[in-house]
């Protein structure tokens, strides 16, 4: 390993210790609380199942008068009405979800039972409690149902409401500008002209932020040392996280990590990663900033790797890694060098990964065809059949 390259692990490790969880919450509708991470613990206010209530449609009984069967149909009890107590000696119609009658010890399904005109014969042995659903035999009041920190999900939402609730406390969203850099930089929908290319790397954090619940600001901003540190200073007051493309490796136009350098400081430059060896972390004055190369690949690579832990942790969540599963390779591939490589793959139903066939940093479209990342240490060869450690992007991008 190069010393002047930080190792992956490491750089993750550095960076992480600098995300200090925003502490500022708001209480939001349960419609507009998705993917966003709860402030604190939340517990139940009442008992899930509210009270007893019938896991069959069939006939709600006291197993004490089985002996006296066939037993008389003294009242219908169907989910949403209220249940009367149960006569002695008699038994009540009764479908699923609904309120378990006083008296009642267990529900019969229907399919075991024979009707008589207004009369029901049962079988013998039923046991107390048969098909009866207990109030919170799901969740009791006072039980904690998520920890502070749960993002929450689409299922979560019905869980919350299933208590009767209809907002959460949740962490503020972060506030992120960010800034893209290059003279050769044309937003979409203008004419090309020689020389320039479209501005891809502004829309595509932009996407990759929503998809964290993320609203950001994008500006675009030439090669020139004085609107860089100016756009830089200003984002830093005005934000939570600034994130930068381009501008942050060797060359003569590269200006964004000598302003960081003068407005902050770099703790962690130039990785030992493949694609996006020149991603730069630090802050300006107080605010976080990451800078990432301009090479819209090493964007997507680096960001999902660095960028999404460290809000995910800012954001308050606690497991902020993605699940790695292992993939067996269908291709070959030359020892890799000193820097750790995360190539491009789609992972297929029988586990198997294919690679795209030009890994290079600024294809595109290789990330909208791939569906996983496959990693591969450094002075690793690859012959079909081995096995790599493998990220979906189901799960780098949520």
């Amino acid at each position: 390993m190069r010393a002047d390259l930080t190792p992956v692990d490491v750089a993750l490790d550095r960076i992480l210790r600098h995300a200090l969880p925003l502490t500022e919450r708001e209480s939001r509708p349960l419609a507009s609380c998705l993917g966003r991470t709860l402030a604190g613990d939340l517990h139940a206010p009442i008992n899930v199942p509210y009270e007893d209530n019938s896991a069959m449609d069939g006939y709600a009984i006291n197993t004490r008068d089985l002996l006296e069967s066939p037993l008389a149909i003294s009242q219908r009890i169907a989910a949403g009405q209220a249940a009367q107590p149960l006569a002695l000696g008699s038994c009540a119609r009764i479908f699923t979800g609904a309120p378990i009658p006083e008296g009642a010890d267990a529900v019969v399904m229907q399919e075991q039972c024979e009707t008589e005109g207004e009369r029901v014969r049962f079988p013998l042995q039923v046991e107390p409690g048969n098909n009866i659903r207990r109030a919170g035999s799901d969740l009791r009041a006072g039980e904690r149902v998520l920890a502070a920190g749960h993002t929450l999900q689409p299922q979560d939402l019905g869980l919350l409401a299933s208590l009767g609730l209809t907002h959460a406390e949740v962490v503020r969203p972060l506030s992120v500008a960010i800034i893209s850099t290059g003279d050769e930089l044309t937003p979409a929908g203008e004419p090309l002209a020689p020389g320039k290319i479209y501005n891809s790397n502004g829309p595509l954090l932009t996407g990759l932020l929503a998809k964290l619940g993320i609203a950001a600001r994008h500006t675009q901003l030439p090669d020139d040392a004085a609107a860089i540190r100016a756009g830089l200073q200003a984002a830093a007051q005005s934000a939570d996280l600034v994130i930068t493309s381009g501008g942050v490796s060797v060359g003569e136009a590269d200006h964004v990590k000598q302003c960081i350098a003068e407005l902050g400081e770099l703790s962690v430059w130039k990785l030992a990663l493949k694609p996006g060896k020149p991603l730069a972390f630090g802050r300006i004055g107080e605010t976080p900033f990451f800078g990432l190369p301009g090479n819209p690949v090493a964007v997507f690579v680096t960001f999902l790797l660095f960028v999404r832990p460290f809000i995910k942790r800012q954001q308050g969540q606690v497991n902020v890694q993605p699940l790695c599963i292992k993939g067996r390779t269908n291709f070959t591939r030359p020892a890799s060098n000193v820097r750790q490589e995360y190539l491009r793959v789609r992972l297929q139903t029988d586990n198997g990964i294919t690679a795209y066939p030009d890994q290079n940093s600024g294809v595109l479209s290789s990330t909208s065809w791939a569906n996983a990342l496959a990693i591969v240490p450094p002075h690793t060869q690859i012959n079909e059949g081995d096995t790599l450690d493998t990220l979906l992007f189901s799960e780098l991008l949520s």
